[in-house]
């Protein structure tokens, strides 16, 4: 059977875990001299709708690191669901490659990708969440604390696709997860649902403040992301007017448990949701994050082509 890398939601807790014990194990071989060729022949084939720095990189280098290649197509070149169709885009491109990754805006292309594609489907980011970037962070939470069971995760900011995710696998992975911004930008309420039911199997607390020094009291992980994302340019004033009592500063910083790591999914707009003094400070996890992108993608790849 097919396996897809759609939304964290989709795997258990232990699918979870192994995939991020396996994103550990291929990142010390590669650091002991390099890995082992697993994708040796294997293509993936990478679609993407929006720019990209990380996810373009780290899904290339994943491939060239485990022995495989990777094909970078342009929003320009396939134009999906308008040129053509994105059913007949999945269907052709199974042919040529063995794994997709696509960057889209609406998840709904993602799904449709998935239902029509013989191949496996990984979301590199859409409308809805940003699962390869949850799983970059809890890697570099685990890195630093040995395990998210019992760690208080606070998300500040915009409850976007990045905050949705960390949720979903903050409370998959038994962490308790806080978020606090301003009222209008909360994380969708079915995904809400979703979080509050994954946290009550793990024991976890998912909860919702508006004060954004309560959020961070006791907290082991500050996270935050850009106020204005990709395809919102259109409300940047707005957006302007009501984020800033959301910054993270170094006086947010210190009301946070004094191990705290502050994580950005990067780019950040420095000076609006994060200072210059937090994003390259001692608290800061902003780099090592950016770099586990590449573990965590070659793991991804791995299991959904059932290789490791």
């Amino acid at each position: 059977m097919k396996k897809d890398f759609i939304s964290i939601q989709d795997f258990t807790p232990q699918e979870l875990q192994s995939m991020l014990d396996l994103a550990i194990r291929l990142k010390k071989e590669h650091q002991s001299g390099g890995n082992v060729p697993l994708l040796k022949g294997k293509v993936l084939g990478m679609i993407f709708q929006k720019p990209s720095l990380r996810t373009r990189v780290s899904f290339d280098m994943a491939m060239r690191h485990l022995g495989g290649d990777a094909l970078y197509l342009s929003p320009n070149e396939i134009g999906l669901g308008q040129r053509e169709s994105v059913a007949d885009v999945a269907r052709v491109l199974a042919g040529y490659v063995e794994v997709i990754m696509a960057r889209v805006f609406a998840h709904e292309h993602v799904l449709e990708l998935a239902k029509w594609s013989s191949v496996p489907v990984i979301n590199g980011l859409s409308d809805y969440d940003h699962p390869c970037q949850a799983m970059a962070d809890a890697l570099t939470i685990l890195e630093k604390f040995g395990s998210l069971k019992g760690l208080n995760v606070t998300f500040i900011g915009d409850g976007n696709n990045v905050a949705l995710s960390l949720m979903h696998i903050v409370t998959k992975l038994g962490g308790n997860f806080t978020h606090s911004g301003p009222q209008g930008y909360d994380i969708k309420p079915a995904a809400v649902e979703l979080g509050k039911k994954f946290a009550a199997e793990s024991g976890a607390q998912v909860r919702f403040t508006r004060d954004p020094h309560a959020a961070v009291k006791g907290a082991q992980v500050i996270y935050t992301d850009t106020w204005t994302s990709m395809g919102q340019e259109a409300e940047a004033k707005e957006r302007e007017k009501v984020f800033p009592p959301y910054q993270v500063n170094a006086a947010l910083v210190a009301e946070a448990d004094p191990d705290v790591i502050v994580l950005h999914c990067l780019p950040a707009h420095r000076g609006h949701e994060i200072t210059d003094e937090v994003a390259d400070g001692p608290h800061s996890a902003l780099f090592p994050q950016a770099h586990n992108r590449l573990h965590a993608q070659k793991a991804i790849l791995a299991r959904v082509l059932g290789v490791a």
